[in-house]
């Protein structure tokens, strides 16, 4: 079998996550080189996945590890520029996991380059880059190139044999939707240190930035945000108009700009409608769930607890069994790439980055949002390149008074 090269952009938790998923998924792959803005992740990057793929050997009695870590010195990148040196390596499969912001401009490097990409979810953080991702995705199709998004959901089982069954018309024509990513947290933010640049204090707290995370509506309730395309077919609503703001996010300079709660209407050719709430409040229930209303029923998504029940003129409830959805993804982009069938995410994982995007833009400026608005928005949220230096601190959106561009 052909050794298929592995190349990881973005060395943190999710990308030594994603890196260990792939050297599973194909007896055949192998790390091939590491790029990570600062070059004190890689190592333990490195260490956390040699330990887990040799804790799969003990466990299951193979031999997977032997060869599987071929990651010299020199192919190991770090700063701003570390993906070119990954990409240009000789890789054949690049992992990106880096902030959102990164990823259009990682993404076309990469398809451009001939290689095959998993790309983490979101896909972009605003609409030119999520022009530039469909474009992007094109041009993988037009090269045989697989393309595998991280929006997970859409390869778990249990989840697989719901909307399928919403497809199949389990609760009639669909009316209305509503989904929750309700939290109690998030990462611990990193007061500045003393020589950190602006964009190194940005950076190493890049979830609190909207420009580098697109604001947690689009770095995390984005799961929740594309159930709602998933049912409906990935058809673009017409528009949306939304609520959020800053209440109980404490107000220093390592909590950025970002929001801690958001409340999106969505509405669809023919009266329909979905409602997505989330939040990241303290001491407040968790909450990540949905519920499709439809001419004949009701289903209940509750997919952390593997229940997806419908209730209605058909009743249902799912059988299928759980699986881990994060293998699965590096399962199937590995065998698509061995059969000659490249997966390409490409169309649905844009949508839905999108239908974040322009909730967050309803919501920081207060204006209804039209899908045409959205996708034909000006606003580049990274104009120039990132280096470490100065960097403009990006305010707190005020719904009302910020602008829609």
């Amino acid at each position: 079998m052909a050794p298929l090269r592995v190349g990881i952009i973005g060395c943190g938790g999710r990308g030594t996550g994603a890196l260990v998923q792939a050297l599973k998924a194909d007896p055949g792959t192998v790390l091939w080189a590491m790029g990570d803005l600062y070059p004190e992740r890689m190592g333990p990057c490195l260490r956390y996945a040699e330990e887990a793929i040799g804790a799969w050997d003990e466990e299951h009695g193979t031999t997977l590890a032997e060869g599987k870590f071929s990651c010299a010195p020199e192919r190991r990148f770090s700063g701003f520029e570390a993906f070119e040196g990954v990409i240009g390596s000789g890789v054949d499969v690049v992992l990106l996991t880096t902030p959102p912001a990164f990823r259009p401009q990682h993404l076309r490097a990469a398809v451009e380059a001939g290689k095959h990409v998993f790309c983490e979810k979101p896909v972009a953080v605003d609409a030119p880059g999520v022009r530039s991702v469909l474009e992007s995705a094109r041009l993988a199709k037009e090269k045989g190139l697989a393309l595998m998004s991280g929006f997970c959901w859409r390869y778990q089982d249990q989840m697989r044999e719901a909307f399928a069954r919403l497809a199949a018309g389990g609760v009639g024509e669909i009316r209305s939707i509503q989904t929750t990513y309700n939290t109690t947290g998030w990462v611990t933010p990193k007061p500045r240190e003393a020589g950190w640049s602006d964009a190194e204090f940005q950076t190493r707290n890049w979830q609190y930035f909207h420009p580098l995370s697109g604001d947690h509506i689009v770095e995390q309730a984005v799961h929740a945000i594309d159930w709602i395309g998933w049912a409906l077919g990935d058809r673009a609503p017409v528009r949306c108009w939304a609520v959020g703001g800053r209440q109980a996010r404490p107000d220093v300079p390592e909590t950025g700009n970002v929001f801690d709660h958001f409340a999106v209407t969505y509405e669809f050719e023919g009266g329909v409608r979905a409602y997505h709430m989330c939040r990241h409040w303290p001491n407040a229930p968790y909450d990540n769930t949905g519920l499709v209303s439809g001419s004949a029923g009701t289903m209940t998504i509750d997919p952390w607890n593997g229940r997806h029940v419908i209730e209605g003129e058909r009743p249902w409830t799912g059988t299928a069994s759980g699986n881990d959805m994060y293998q699965r993804e590096h399962d199937e982009l590995f065998s698509s790439i061995r059969s000659g069938r490249p997966v390409n995410d490409g169309a649905f994982m844009a949508n839905s980055t999108m239908l974040a995007i322009m909730g967050r833009m309803a919501a920081y400026t207060g204006q209804a949002v039209t899908w045409e608005q959205a996708m034909g928005s000006r606003e580049d949220l990274n104009p120039g390149a990132w280096s470490f230096g100065d960097r403009p601190t990006p305010s707190v959106a005020v719904p009302g008074t910020t602008r829609l561009i």
